[in-house]
């Protein structure tokens, strides 16, 4: 079966903005669609102004990544929804976050901290430089990648330390920034990714989409299927094993022996 993505929008700017609409025309999320399903990926996308946001039951569902983008309007979406998507992804969904979701009210729940940064738009030249070559998600990248036009993305960013860090940005100013991490969370993994600003065509970049392409695969669920599902596991009452007799009272043995070796 054919790994199953759904690309997050908030669907803002697209359309109140005509120079983003004009790098942009069908979207965000129909453009990094685009390239998925050019990857071979089966690939749905969803909006904020969507029933549900586009994320209903069925959907996550039949969902084993969804990527989230968002920027202008973090605070429209439900909670309900976000508590719908982090139950998923703790059950083993995977997640790609994109530049300015780190704002996002999921990757706050997920990280547990503010995730705020400090930026700056000054269409600066950024370098991200590759820091875990061995990682499935930086392959295909070199040594780094660079981007012309960028806003800039600052330290100090409070997230909780990775799992394992793949990208470091340096921005013409001079800052540096965590470009690109990951985490574990219950059965579920996260990545997030800097680049993307709406108004610069960062999306079209080929070694980003490359990036975004193995980051779903990455994202993508592989664990133990026998495992007990998060949060569902049962008072296991019977032992793996045969117990010796005991004579318990109250907890605590009636005839304790009289030393312990």
């Amino acid at each position: 079966m054919s790994l199953r993505v759904t690309v997050w929008n908030e669907f803002v700017h697209e359309r109140n903005n005509e120079f983003v609409r004009s790098i942009y025309p069908d979207g965000i999320h129909e453009q990094i669609a685009g390239h998925l399903r050019a990857q071979g990926l089966e690939v749905r996308t969803a909006t904020l102004d969507r029933p549900d946001h586009g994320l209903t039951p069925e959907v996550l569902d039949a969902t084993d990544v969804l990527m989230w983008w968002g920027h202008a309007a973090h605070d429209k979406v439900r909670d309900d929804i976000v508590d719908r998507v982090q139950q998923r992804v703790l059950h083993g969904m995977g997640l790609v976050v994109l530049h300015s979701g780190h704002f996002s009210k999921i990757f706050k729940r997920l990280m547990g901290t503010s995730c705020g940064l400090t930026w700056r738009e000054a269409a600066e030249r950024e370098r991200l430089w590759v820091v875990s070559p061995n990682h499935p998600i930086t392959q295909g990248c070199g040594r780094f990648i660079e981007i012309p036009n960028a806003e800039m993305y600052g330290e100090f960013f409070d997230i909780p330390d990775p799992d394992e860090l793949l990208f470091v940005s340096w921005f013409e100013g001079g800052e540096v920034f965590r470009s690109g991490a990951v985490w574990h969370r219950g059965r579920g993994r996260v990545f997030y990714f800097r680049p993307g600003h709406e108004t610069f065509p960062i999306f079209h970049h080929p070694q980003v989409l490359q990036v975004l392409a193995n980051g779903v695969r990455w994202c993508a669920f592989a664990g133990n299927d026998q495992m007990v599902s998060i949060g569902q596991a049962p008072n296991q009452k019977e032992p793996l094993e045969e117990l010796s007799p005991k004579d318990y009272v109250a907890g605590a043995l009636r005839h304790p022996p009289a030393s312990v070796c």
